[in-house]
C-alpha cells in the first residue's frame, strides 16, 4: 500500500511531538518515537518561516528522495523539521544533516551503517 511509511494524522503527529525525543542540526530537528509497528513511518514539518509555498514544497521533495534513499530502523515513527537554513541548503548538505542525525539517534538500517563506516 503506497503512504503507509508516511504520518498522516495529526493525532499521530502530535503524540511524537509529545512523547518522542528529539536530535538537534543546524538545518533539521528531528523527533522519533517507537511505533511497535514493522515498518517506519516519517512525516515533514515546513513553516511559513521557511519561504513561500514553492520553497517550502522543495524541501520537502528533497527531504522525501533523501528518506527514499536510506534504509531505516523498523519500528519508529519520525518527524523532520525544517529550520530556515534548510530554504538554501544544497541537497548533498541536507543529506548529511540528515543521516547524521539518523546516526546519532540510531535509526540507520544496520547494514547501511556498516557499509558507511567501511567507506569512512
Amino acid at each position: 500500500m503506497r503512504g503507509e511509511e508516511y504520518l498522516t494524522r495529526t493525532a499521530q503527529y502530535a503524540l511524537v511531538y509529545r512523547e518522542g525525543s528529539s536530535w538537534v542540526s543546524d538545518l533539521v530537528v528531528m523527533k522519533a518515537l517507537p511505533n511497535g509497528l514493522t515498518i517506519s513511518r516519517y512525516g515533514f514539518s515546513v513553516s511559513r518561516r521557511i519561504g513561500k509555498a514553492v520553497v517550502r514544497n522543495r524541501v520537502k521533495r528533497l527531504l522525501r528522495e533523501i528518506l527514499r534513499l536510506t534504509p531505516l530502523q523498523p519500528g519508529w515513527d519520525i518527524i523532520f523539521i525544517a529550520r530556515p537554513l534548510t530554504a538554501s541548503a544544497s541537497y548533498t548538505n541536507l543529506e548529511k544533516s540528515i543521516k547524521g542525525l539518523l546516526s546519532r539517534a540510531r535509526l540507520l538500517a544496520e547494514k547501511y551503517e556498516e557499509i558507511s563506516l567501511r567507506t569512512n
